[in-house]
């Protein structure tokens, strides 16, 4: 019988789904007015923004590849710098082509999979640990946008919302891999990433 790689097979999927780097607004277009609405937004941005859940679900997968440690600091990491880029946005400073650097993310956590060992190991590397805060620096940025002319409380249910979120899709992969995941799915799924991150990114540079 041939082997299922389901965590690849959903990655395929998000790679031929249309992809754009900027969060899509569930409130129709219009950016929240309410905490509720807040709320709401930070819960459906992870999930409808195609590229920004392949990065959460690569990056649970990657974590899996660390000791527990250095797997919840990555991912810290990831929410810490993410939570920079949504402040640096709602100040109006702009990070260059955000679209571009989202997608390339992807791309880039597909390819670190594809290098990651076969078992845990004790630490994440300098470089990998750097890798995740940046991505997260434009993944936050980028995620900012739909509450764009929000009032404070408003962006505020809606960080915290959306932090949460992150968080829940990035552990809830990780311990998935852990329990389902082995050396040869990892590979499956970093190629998956890999694919997923070269669509967004024609997607975006094409845009």
């Amino acid at each position: 019988m041939r082997r299922r790689h389901p965590t690849a097979l959903a990655f395929l999927a998000l790679a031929m789904a249309p992809m754009p780097a900027l969060a899509h607004h569930p409130m129709g277009g219009e950016a929240p007015a309410h905490a509720w609405q807040g709320v709401l937004s930070g819960i459906a941005h992870p999930v409808i923004g195609l590229d920004h859940l392949a990065f959460l679900v690569a990056a649970g997968v990657l974590a899996a590849t660390m000791r527990q440690r250095a797997a919840i600091g990555v991912l810290l990491a990831f929410l810490a710098a993410g939570l920079t880029g949504a402040v640096l946005h709602l100040a109006g400073l702009g990070l260059g082509p955000v679209e571009a650097m989202v997608a390339l993310s992807v791309l880039l956590a597909g390819v670190a999979l594809l290098a990651a060992p076969a078992r845990p190991r004790g630490g994440a590397p300098a470089w990998l640990a750097l890798g995740f805060a940046l991505a997260g620096l434009f993944h936050g940025h980028a995620y900012a946008e739909a509450v764009t002319g929000s009032g404070p409380g408003t962006i505020l249910a809606y960080l915290l919302t959306l932090a949460v979120m992150q968080a829940a899709i990035g552990l809830g992969a990780m311990a998935a891999a852990r329990q389902f995941g082995a050396a040869s799915q990892r590979r499956w799924a970093g190629m998956a990433a890999a694919l997923a991150g070269v669509v967004a990114l024609g997607s975006a540079v094409l845009a």
